[in-house]
């Protein structure tokens, strides 16, 4: 029985460990398109879209719009769980967030679905 419970165990170790978040670079973004990664830069501005379908709010990493390598959006469902504005509280400030990468519009994006997922440094 303890062999069984050790063998278990290793397996859960090594299948969590293998699914792991990398942390990279910002310039690194184009190379992990689909990756689960974390990214830790600073945060120039955001906007909340109350009125847009969706109500999204996108945070500006990086850089100021129209030039952000990576653009954070977060849902209406997902702001709920947020204590403040997320477009307020984490302007200019360095943050790290982890998520999958992807494109929209030939731009990086992490799409956030609940406040643990950025952490402040």
């Amino acid at each position: 029985m303890k062999k069984q419970l050790l063998a278990l165990g290793a397996f859960f170790l090594f299948a969590t460990t293998g699914q792991a978040q990398q942390e990279i670079k910002m310039e690194d973004l184009s190379k992990h398109i689909g990756d689960s990664v974390t990214v830790c830069t600073k945060i120039y501005g955001g906007i909340f879209l109350d009125r847009s379908k969706g109500t999204p709010t996108f945070l500006n990493a990086g850089s100021n719009y129209p030039n952000s390598p990576l653009t954070i959006v977060i849902w209406a469902d997902a702001r709920k769980t947020f204590k403040q504005a997320p477009e307020v509280f984490y302007k200019d400030k360095n943050i790290c967030v982890t998520g999958k990468v992807i494109l929209y519009k030939e731009k990086a994006e992490i799409v956030v679905y609940d406040e643990s997922q950025i952490m402040l440094q």
